[in-house]
């Protein structure tokens, strides 16, 4: 699917839908229904895209998967008031936990990410990549990269309660409480996926220039415009060369 198309459907299915859903369906289906169907819109978009569309399993697929299915059994979860601030924050706990406890067994999950965002295509070329990514810059990287993106999460997630428990006043299956949580989720799309896009970006923009630090430069030409793949493989032939001469 060509990914302008698939960020559109993101932004449209994953979000726009889902509060136009709670604003204006809860005479035809009821309140609770309609928080239900509007919930369930989003993580049936996300399980769609991994298990029709993109078909990718791997780490990647499985922490959207399940962030989506936890999501999903949350929906049914019916609170309001603090517990709702909690319950609509634990995406954000979510990563918290899993970014913060990497960083505690200093296993940055970055590294997964970098793994799977290069896609090697052989066994060869992902022990080429890992070794890479053992050096001692790329590691520092890493973690400062794991770091940014924990930050960002953990301040996302205290936005995102606050926000919910100053908009979010009226009681669980009521007209009023789905379009309060409908117009803190119309803040929350935006005001929060861009600083969490800012900070996954620096993360892994910062790891790819410590990453071409280590690669050669191919006939004088910039390493952005030759392939990864070529440099890290004569990267690998001169570490080679330089083994067998000693």
């Amino acid at each position: 699917m060509n990914r302008t198309l698939k960020l559109v459907l993101d932004i449209v299915i994953g979000a726009v839908i889902p509060v136009l859903i709670l604003n204006n369906l809860n005479e035809q289906l009821g309140t609770v229904m309609t928080y239900i169907a509007a919930a369930m819109v989003s993580v049936a978009w996300v399980l769609i895209d991994l298990f029709l569309i993109t078909r990718r399993f791997n780490f990647i697929s499985s922490y959207v998967g399940t962030f989506a299915i936890g999501r999903g059994l949350l929906s049914f979860w019916f609170v309001d008031g603090l517990l709702y601030a909690i319950k609509d924050s634990a995406g954000f706990i979510f990563a918290t936990l899993i970014f913060g406890g990497s960083m505690l067994l200093r296993r940055p999950i970055m590294y997964y990410f970098i793994v799977q965002g290069f896609n090697p295509s052989s066994l060869k070329q992902e022990r080429s990549l890992k070794r890479l990514l053992k050096e001692s810059r790329v590691r520092r990287a890493l973690l400062q990269g794991t770091k940014l993106v924990l930050i960002v999460s953990i301040l996302s997630g205290l936005a995102n309660f606050f926000l919910n428990l100053k908009i979010v006043e009226a009681s669980f299956g009521t007209v009023a409480f789905n379009q309060q949580v409908a117009q803190v989720n119309a803040i929350t799309i935006i005001a929060l996926s861009i600083p969490e896009f800012i900070g996954f970006w620096i993360a892994v923009v910062s790891t790819r220039r410590a990453m071409f630090h280590y690669l050669p430069i191919e006939d004088d030409e910039d390493q952005d415009e030759s392939d990864f793949w070529e440099l890290l493989q004569l990267r690998e032939s001169q570490i080679k060369d330089s083994t067998s001469y000693l």
